[in-house]
């Protein structure tokens, strides 16, 4: 691999300006935005993907240049496995606070004998011709303008779950991934797991009979220590306005920023944040079923009186029309506990009642039991005998590869961000019921809008800042 730095600040040659107009001006056209998800090669795919966007496939030997926005824990990670890749450099490392991301240059540093360049501004990324693909791993509260942006410039992207913060917002982030013809990878690592497409095909066999009734559960051994904190004057480090982005204006404070998981500002708690992985998965092994036609949770800080804006406890109910699938979500159960690595990473399955984020599908035949991120999943009948079970392997093994292929090949990713739509408003809905007052609300799936409640769709599009907004034609 060329060890050279890129010289981002530079003009392209010649060479490599008209490449790269050629792959954006060519057109290969756009597969229909509603149908079915197909996987890619990395996970066995039953025929080829759709393709996702403009210009010819491009050589394995061919560089892929990538950035990163947000430099958290989980994009740090992420985008060490996308560099492990053969033919694939980063270029740029971004983030609003100019002391986080340094542990990810020095492994940049190490890995490639060159340090990428660090900005604050997403922009400075988005500008630069050289970079085909970024990866968005913000708070939730700038994924999708993120998103948008990077397709308006001819980037390739893979978003961090949750991809949304509404309706609204995601069904612009698939508009502007289509409309441009980008590659949109969502962060929703499980649909890249080998398990995860032989559970689908078990159930689509009909072994299990026909779907009655699923849960997913998300109850999570409890939080930190949390109290409001006051204003405080911000570091010279941060770029307060720019983190905020679309979000509207507040001063600086050291909660927000530290714990935005918590303000509905920036996320949707711990349904957003966690329980969105189960959702997904739990769609995908179902076929990808359409929005439910409604939805009703109820929720509250029963557990804590510490005045955070997002529940410590959620029971919803979704209405599918011939199924019904529930979903538990709470942050108070030391007593349960993740899948544990030995499991994820081996031939063993975890003890299911104690695990925080299973899932149960019950047929008329038989049930499943289904875990996230290499869980795997068992089949019993009556007796609770074991019929049939597959093993797991932690995904993003599978995941991130697929992405840097998609880049190349131009089809349609294992996580589309059409199907990282629908997953989405599973956790939309859920808290805009809980939002209005826990109410039960009937939802359009055409228009993806409520027919019952003026204040539900009052929420649907957040009041973005000036020079933040997402228009309505993306």
């Amino acid at each position: 691999m060329n060890k050279e730095p890129i010289k981002t600040a530079n003009p392209m040659a010649r060479r490599e300006f008209l490449a790269g107009s050629a792959r954006t001006a060519a057109g290969l056209c756009l597969g229909a935005a509603g149908a079915r998800l197909l996987a890619g090669s990395a996970a066995g795919a039953e025929t080829a993907p759709q393709s996702a966007g403009r210009g010819p496939a491009r050589s394995p030997n061919e560089k892929v240049v990538l950035g990163i926005i947000g430099t958290g824990g989980r994009g740090s990670g992420v985008i060490m496995g996308l560099a492990s890749q053969p033919n694939v450099e980063v270029a740029y490392v971004c983030d609003a606070h100019r002391d986080r991301g340094l542990d990810v240059l020095r492994n940049l540093q190490k890995k490639y004998g060159y340090t990428p360049r660090k900005v604050e501004d997403l922009r400075r990324v988005l500008e630069d011709r050289h970079v085909d693909a970024v990866l968005v791993s913000t708070p939730e509260h700038w994924h999708a303008l993120a998103t948008i942006w990077a397709c308006q410039a001819g980037k390739d992207v893979y978003v961090e779950k949750n991809i949304s913060m509404t309706p609204w917002e995601g069904r612009k982030m698939v508009e502007a991934a289509r409309h441009y013809g980008r590659v949109v990878q969502c962060g929703t690592q499980n649909r890249s797991a080998p398990y995860a497409f032989s559970a689908r095909e078990f159930i689509r066999s009909g072994k299990l009979g026909k779907i009655v009734h699923v849960k997913v559960y998300n109850m999570l051994p409890g939080p930190s220590k949390w109290a409001p904190q006051p204003d405080a004057p911000c570091p010279a480090s941060l770029n307060w306005d720019l983190w905020q982005g679309p979000a509207k204006a507040q001063p600086f404070n050291p909660g927000r920023f530290g714990g935005w998981g918590s303000w509905w500002d920036y996320g949707g708690g711990t349904l957003s944040g966690d329980a969105s992985h189960q959702l997904d998965l739990t769609r995908m092994v179902l076929g990808d079923p359409p929005h439910p036609r409604a939805v009703y949770c109820k929720g509250g800080r029963f557990a804590y009186d510490d005045h955070r804006e997002i529940p410590d406890m959620q029971a919803i109910t979704y209405d599918f029309g011939d199924f019904i699938m529930t979903c538990e979500n709470g942050d108070f159960t030391p007593y349960l506990a993740k899948i544990p690595q030995d499991v994820r990473e081996g031939d063993k399955f975890p003890v299911w009642p104690q695990t925080s984020t299973r899932v149960e599908i019950y047929g008329t035949k038989a049930m499943m039991y289904l875990g996230r991120h290499g869980g795997g999943w068992q089949v019993l009948v009556g007796g609770m005998k074991v019929t049939d079970f597959e093993y797991g392997r932690f995904p993003d093994r599978y995941h991130q590869p697929n992405f840097i292929e998609c880049i190349r090949s131009r089809k349609l990713p294992n996580a589309d961000v059409e199907q990282g739509h629908l997953s989405a408003c599973l956790v939309h809905l859920g808290n805009l019921s809980y939002r209005v007052g826990n109410q039960y609300l009937l939802f359009d799936g055409q228009t993806e809008k409520f027919l019952n409640c003026d204040a539900a769709n009052a929420l649907l599009r957040p009041e973005y800042r000036k020079d933040f907004r997402i228009p309505d034609t993306v």
